[in-house]
């Protein structure tokens, strides 16, 4: 998706620019989990160290955090085509789509940083057992033997800025767009409306909705501690908005969990390329010219 958006004229648009940054998140989020994840598979001494688990863990936090940030900014772009057509040039110039990526980057190495540092603020008395694929925050927040309560505090903090701000943003903006298409007389219209923003919504719904936190809360069978009230809340807060999937919810060490952890580190970054391009006309028509292009060599 990225070579085919940066080779080709056609693609450099606004909706364009954004997917090109969509592509990147989702390949370094695999990329952050996808090899260790390999090495703990063929390795006989499945370890990690701090260093490298508290980088991993800021790592996906930043992603996820980046990605919730510019779905939002990917609805509030669809919004400006559909319901403004004459100005969307003007509204979404190059210097506003830039600062728009830009903020989007820097919400999410903000988020990452503090919550890990955060985090890195504990004492891990052990036994540093983390029954996950990789290194994540609640499973290694439930190690710590100290107060978690600053941890959960800037984690709900979070949530409510970022993850509700993401959120009505992006329910804001697909109102106005199926009120604008509900509006037009036009079949046609509406058909082209809706198939301009199917394959984000699609996009959206993978990201938010693909997994029910509360299924896997009920059958861990924990006492009433400290450590079962922090596992409640951030899962109760997760169960209100994914951001991101895999940040919010406890560790089971269940098969359940673990094929949705490899859901969202390798399944979910390999479906948005091919949603985009399996459902998009000028995708696939520029992917045609890419292919169709005769190689020239120069001496």
């Amino acid at each position: 998706m990225l070579l085919v958006i940066s080779t080709d004229s056609h693609l450099h648009t606004p909706m364009y620019f954004f997917l090109c940054h969509l592509s990147f998140l989702d390949a370094s989020y695999s990329s952050i989990i996808v090899p260790k994840l390999l090495e703990n598979l063929l390795s006989k001494w499945k370890t990690i160290s701090l260093l490298k688990c508290f980088t991993q863990i800021s790592l996906v936090i930043f992603s996820g955090a980046t990605e919730a940030c510019l779905l939002s900014v990917m609805a509030y772009d669809r919004f400006q085509a559909v319901c403004h057509p004459l100005l969307y040039v003007v509204a979404m110039n190059r210097k506003v789509c830039t600062s728009l990526v830009a903020a989007s980057w820097a919400i999410g190495m903000g988020t990452g940083l503090v919550n890990t540092i955060l985090l890195a603020q504990h004492h891990f008395c052990g036994p540093n057992l983390i029954r996950s694929f990789a290194c994540e925050l609640p499973p290694v927040l439930l190690l710590a033997c100290s107060d978690p309560s600053i941890s959960i505090a800037s984690i709900l903090t979070t949530m409510v800025v970022l993850g509700l701000g993401t959120l009505v943003l992006l329910l804001g903006s697909y109102n106005r767009i199926i009120m604008t298409a509900l509006g037009i007389n036009s079949a046609t219209g509406r058909s082209k409306i809706f198939s301009t923003c199917s394959s984000h919504f699609l996009v959206v719904t993978i990201f938010y909705g693909s997994e029910d936190p509360l299924c896997r809360v009920s059958g861990m069978g924990w006492t009433v501690s400290a450590n079962s009230i922090v596992s409640i809340v951030l899962s109760s807060v997760h169960s209100f908005v994914q951001f991101p999937s895999r940040y919010m919810t406890p560790a089971s060490g269940s098969a359940l969990e673990q094929v949705l952890s490899v859901q969202y580190s390798v399944v979910t970054p390999l479906l948005n390329p091919l949603i985009y391009s399996l459902k998009n006309q000028e995708v696939k028509a520029a992917l045609r010219r890419m292919l169709a292009r005769k190689p020239r060599l120069t001496f």
